[in-house]
């Protein structure tokens, strides 16, 4: 199993609250059907003091939210998403400890953008973790409302099925754990931590050479 998955690690991360950040306000997130071909995991969190246009920034740049005990390299840096039909949430993969270069040694696809509708919506589809050596298909939304007075209610789903040889029944809890404390890093985060979205090369790129 791969540090994206770790059973060790989610109790921490499913209610990750920043240093010196405010608390978002959070509905419990669950798994809302599940069954031996797959589930549908969401929830919903209201994010304070940051516009839908300024928490759509913040989505697209998962260096400063991820958590990276759960990706493939153990740093979140290493993690891009393009805001583009057919673009790559990926993750380039750094060279073995001793190998010689910088470039990055490999990379991974964990999901492909399938609709972008700055700053409302983003929907991706992939396996996560180790989700991803199984038959099974994977669609992530993510919704960005305004709400009254200010600040973004984001609310997220994920469904996935097919065929899988782990156990949707023990999956199904762990993954919704997972990703609800990716999201809870994400509203943790102050109003100003975006930066302007890194111009130049994605991880896929940067892995192949290009």
């Amino acid at each position: 199993m791969t540090r994206w998955l770790r059973p060790a690690l989610l109790p921490g991360a499913a209610c990750v609250i920043l240093c010196g950040t405010l608390a978002p306000t959070a509905a419990p997130a669950e798994v809302t059907r599940q069954s031996e071909a797959g589930f549908v995991a969401g929830g919903e969190i209201d994010i304070a003091g940051r516009s839908p246009a300024q928490s759509w920034a913040v989505l697209l740049q998962p260096a400063l939210w991820w958590n990276p005990l759960h990706s493939w390299s153990g740093d979140a840096a290493n993690l891009t998403i393009e805001a583009r039909a057919g673009g790559c949430f990926c993750e380039a993969l750094p060279a073995p400890h001793g190998m010689a270069g910088d470039a990055p040694h490999g990379s991974i696809e964990h999901m492909r953008v399938i609709a972008a509708m700055p700053p409302k919506l983003l929907r991706m589809s992939g396996a996560l973790g180790p989700l991803q050596g199984e038959a099974l298909t994977g669609t992530m939304t993510v919704e960005l409302k305004p709400l009254a007075g200010g600040g973004t209610h984001l609310v997220w789903s994920y469904i996935v099925g097919g065929y899988s040889r782990l156990a949707m029944a023990d999956m199904a809890p762990l993954v919704d754990k997972v990703l609800t404390g990716q999201f809870a890093r994400l509203a943790a985060l102050a109003p100003d931590a975006a930066a302007p979205a890194p111009a130049g090369k994605s991880a896929r790129d940067d892995a192949e050479g290009r």
